[in-house]
């Protein structure tokens, strides 16, 4: 309770006969005015304690009444406490900015917003490194067209629930030392809807939407990972009495390649050398996402080197500028010899020394760079 005992019609700004509409009213029209997330004003947050509190006491009819005939004193002398923040005033704070379908809170029938979908795609490496358009289906559920989403059957109308009289939830008060305490639960006559539709639509079953099966076009842009999601917001289930549809997420699936590896914005692959070529040298094309690319390996090329190919891996997504395609070396060692060939090795063997072996100068260096 504030430390100052302000007059609570005041607060509000009503009169003493005010009707429970007006005083909800009047709350609510502070509420926006005073919120600390809006307002400009200093005192704001205090004002906007104050106006919780006195919508609080006079927003419920036993403590308004222990209010008009005692005041202050006769809350405090009944062990009423208000507080600042209770489950109401913060639902009733809410609904004044957002609508009613807050915290569960319902004044009747509510449009809710609709679930969101999920759908996946497969394409090739290729296609994610250039981008690619692609019509991905799935099953939607979509406002009922004979009954407009109300669920009626056309020409009549739902009833307004008698136990609830619309509300959609059922409040049930206990008085304790500390104060009163409501405990708020759906209303189940009418499934908290507020109303109770004794003719329902034939078409979606008094549900106000069907299924049906939608192709959404799909614009994947270049550089797209795998396992990255694409949304479109509005384009997944319809809410319920007209809400606003929820979103669909397609998740991305890039398959995997026969002859590339990609790590991050960067491409690997491998050239099998034969040890006879990777000795005397060779000229070898080699694939890559834009094509063939001609590579010279020099006499001596050893096993394990990489060969880096700037620019040719895959684009940055959002970004500029594309990734690298590294080459990995692997030399064929013959499994299977016959005598002829098994003699010339032996004979080069015979004549080879440790300066047939020697590795260049670079060669350390080259190795620890592979490594990272």
């Amino acid at each position: 309770m504030a430390t100052t005992e302000h007059d609570y019609y005041d607060v509000l700004g009503v009169g003493r006969a005010a009707s429970e509409q007006e005083i909800k009213s009047a709350f609510r029209g502070l509420a926006r005015e005073l919120h600390p997330d809006v307002s400009d004003d200093p005192n704001a947050d205090e004002r906007f304690k104050q106006v919780v509190e006195a919508y609080e006491v006079l927003s419920k009819s036993e403590t308004r009444q222990l209010y008009d005939r005692f005041g202050h004193a006769g809350l405090r002398s009944g062990g009423f406490r208000p507080t600042p923040f209770d489950f109401g005033s913060l639902a009733d704070i809410f609904s004044a900015f957002f609508g009613d379908d807050v915290f569960g809170v319902a004044t009747g029938p509510r449009r809710t917003r609709g679930a969101d979908l999920a759908a996946e795609v497969e394409i090739e490496l290729e296609e994610a490194a250039e981008g690619v358009s692609r019509a991905v289906p799935f099953q939607v559920a979509e406002l009922c067209e004979t009954c407009a989403g109300d669920g009626v059957a056309p020409g009549k109308s739902p009833r307004t629930c008698q136990r609830c009289n619309g509300a959609g939830r059922l409040e049930q008060v206990t008085r304790t030392a500390l104060g009163e305490f409501v405990r708020s639960q759906a209303c189940p006559e009418c499934a908290g809807a507020g109303r109770i539709i004794d003719d329902p639509c034939q078409e979606c079953e008094g549900a106000g939407r069907v299924l049906a099966e939608r192709k959404l076009q799909i614009e994947i842009p270049a550089g797209i990972h795998d396992g990255q999601r694409i949304r479109h917001s509005g384009e997944g289930h319809a809410g319920a009495l007209g809400g606003q549809a929820g979103d669909v997420y397609v998740l991305v699936r890039i398959n995997p390649h026969p002859q590339f590896v990609r790590e991050g914005d960067d491409i690997y692959s491998t050239v099998n050398l034969s040890m006879t070529d990777a000795a005397l040298g060779k000229r070898v094309k080699v694939p890559t996402l834009g094509g063939e690319e001609e590579l010279e390996f020099v006499a001596g090329t050893q096993p394990g080197e990489v060969r880096r190919l700037r620019g040719l891996g895959m684009p940055v997504l959002q970004g500029f500028g594309r990734g690298d395609h590294r080459v990995l070396v692997n030399v064929a060692v013959p499994r299977h010899l016959n005598d002829e060939q098994r003699q010339l090795l032996e004979d080069f063997a015979k004549t080879a020394d440790e300066r047939t072996y020697q590795p260049d100068e670079g060669f350390f260096e080259k190795l620890k760079s592979a490594f990272r």
